[in-house]
């Protein structure tokens, strides 16, 4: 089947899937998870012929390992589901109970989106996580992963749409998409497909944008900052550096800019920079940076680069003010991090700062929806409309009104013949 009649039927397939209980999704939840742990054997066979196919076309090794599903991220995904079980169910929260009149009840519920579509980068976990949160919030989910992970993908999809059909829930409600043509057939889905989520390059992310009227969330890079203050401590500023930069470079919450202020640099840097060479990170700096340690020379408008590999870009600042004129300059509005011991310092950064997560003495590895517990998510926004940053349940459903009424007319309340008199309740 096409997509386009396939996201049809499941346009259809929405408003059951919408109507389902939580004790139905949750047991959906609960049949994948224990269906992983059974053909984990599988998944992992199929994995191997994914990760000997890149190395055959000599892949990136930073790319491989988002390529690799083993028992480690098995179980994060699993961990993952269990955590998404214990959560409150998103669907039919009342956020608005108000008498318009004399029996005439407005209510506001949350809603599914619809179905969403979600193209997404090379990672095996993030189809186990979009699908589970899909499932969760009641939405239906056309599901394009990357082609490196082609056998990996096959084999977990199988596994979760068996498990979701086996609970009960409507057979058109996960569609897997393989082909790469089937991309630009799913940008033609509009009136069909509610929301699409991309998860890749800047470059990816802008086609996705420039080549659909379907509205589009997500963030187009990662490029995160770093501000190192002169009344910083340290002990603690050199691990998280360190973590931000080393702990997943390919990931787009990792750190690509270090900004350090010039009141500390002579004595802060040459510690900085053994510290991460020693972990095998290229450093390039402005010519300043250069006179204090040994890195690559870079211009200004170097800045907006992101690496998603064990490279860093350095910079002194005078102090947070330029910091934060700099971060907003050239940040992707993902996350961005002050460290500091000044109170004072620290409440400017996180106020002025204008990213999706501000981050006060901590590394920005941290943004992430399962470290934030939402149960994994679908991607990060860094758009200010309906949903930013990690995006988990509460990004994944919008709301309805309910009117409740006996008979009434506008004409009368037109007339004068009723009132208004819009009473919370």
């Amino acid at each position: 089947m096409k997509i386009r009649e396939a996201a049809h039927d499941m346009k259809l397939a929405a408003p059951i899937l919408a109507s389902t209980t939580i004790g139905q999704r949750n047991g959906a939840l609960k049949k994948i998870a224990k269906a992983l742990e059974d053909h984990k054997a599988e998944i992992f066979e199929a994995n191997k012929k994914d990760m000997d196919a890149a190395e055959k076309n000599n892949i990136a090794a930073a790319v491989k390992k988002r390529l690799k599903y083993d028992e480690g991220k098995l179980r994060d995904g699993i961990a993952g589901i269990e955590q998404l079980i214990e959560l409150p169910d998103p669907l039919g929260k009342l956020s608005l109970n108000r008498q318009l009149d004399e029996n005439l009840i407005l209510k506001r519920v949350s809603v599914p989106i619809g179905v969403i579509g979600v193209i997404f980068e090379a990672r095996p976990d993030a189809l186990v996580q979009i699908s589970a949160l899909c499932i969760k919030s009641g939405n239906c989910a056309v599901l394009k992963g990357g082609k490196e992970t082609v056998e990996t993908n096959r084999i977990l999809f199988k596994i979760i749409y068996d498990s979701v059909v086996k609970a009960g829930l409507p057979e058109g409600c996960l569609l897997q998409a393989e082909l790469h043509n089937e991309i630009d057939e799913l940008l033609t889905c509009d009136g069909d497909i509610d929301l699409l989520i991309p998860r890749g390059s800047n470059k990816f992310v802008r086609y996705i944008m420039e080549n659909t009227k379907i509205p589009v969330m997500g963030h187009s890079s990662g490029i995160c900052h770093i501000y190192l203050d002169k009344d910083c401590d340290m002990k603690k500023a050199i691990p998280i550096i360190v973590d931000a930069k080393i702990q997943y470079p390919a990931a787009c919450n990792a750190v690509e800019t270090l900004l350090v202020n010039r009141n500390i640099a002579k004595e802060a840097l040459p510690e900085i920079a053994e510290a991460l060479t020693g972990s095998g990170v290229k450093l390039r700096g402005t010519e300043e940076v250069s006179e204090l340690i040994s890195c690559e020379i870079m211009a200004e408008d170097e800045f907006d680069t992101e690496y998603t590999d064990l490279i860093i870009s350095i910079k002194l600042v005078a102090d947070v003010k330029e910091a934060v004129e700099h971060i907003n300059r050239y940040s992707s509005h993902h996350t961005d991090s002050i460290l500091t011991e000044n109170a004072e310092a620290a409440e400017y950064f996180m106020n002025l700062v204008d990213s999706a997560g501000v981050y006060h003495n901590c590394s920005t590895r941290f943004s992430d929806g399962y470290r934030y517990g939402f149960g994994a998510e679908v991607g990060i926004s860094t758009g200010k409309l309906h949903a930013r940053g990690p995006v988990g349940l509460e990004g994944l459903v919008t709301y309805k009104y309910k009117l409740f009424g006996s008979g009434q007319i506008v004409g009368d309340y037109a007339s004068g013949k009723s009132h208004f008199h819009h009473k919370d309740i």
